[in-house]
């Protein structure tokens, strides 16, 4: 069975769901995100078979998040760095993570608390991130919120299909 492509829907959930909506790429992310940047440090530290990432890696580099810059040449090695686009999928991650350390820890659960947290490296304090309009700076509330057809976009947008 093929998967459903997202790339062309109308919705930016869709077509970000289809860029990492996989197991390993917020992984790989996240490792590049805490400082590694070379293959076979984020395969050790993942445990992610050898073509998986490869496949990952090639496909953030496609896209824009990432940029392979070479460091040997004999045998050819790279670096893997973020690019301005993929700095800016922090947010990405920062949601995920707040969500994943109030919601995948439940209270009974052990100590109710992940095991890992994001520090403020000058205050030593617990960061919790939160998503916020750049416009007003106040929290996102769905309460508050609508999902509508954008004005701005110009372009007529077909209907998603299915995949065969």
């Amino acid at each position: 069975m093929r998967r459903t492509r997202f790339d062309d829907w109308p919705c930016p959930i869709a077509r970000v769901t289809d860029l990492v909506g996989d197991w390993w790429t917020p992984i790989v992310m996240r490792e590049v995100f805490a400082g590694r940047s070379r293959f076979d440090d984020i395969q050790q530290s993942i445990g992610c078979s050898r073509p998986i990432l490869a496949q990952r890696l090639t496909r953030l580099v496609e896209e824009g998040l990432l940029v392979k810059v070479e460091y040997a040449q004999h045998p050819p090695r790279y670096d893997y760095r973020l690019t301005d686009k993929g700095r800016a999928f922090w947010d990405v991650l920062a949601a995920m993570w707040r969500w994943g350390s109030d919601w995948m820890w439940p209270p009974g659960d052990g100590s109710g608390v992940a095991p890992v947290a994001l520090l403020d490296p000058e205050t030593k304090q617990e960061i919790r991130p939160v998503v916020v309009d750049e416009n007003s700076g106040a929290r996102v509330d769905i309460r508050r919120t609508r999902i509508v057809r954008n004005r701005n976009y110009a372009a007529t947008v077909s209907a998603p299909r299915d995949a065969d």
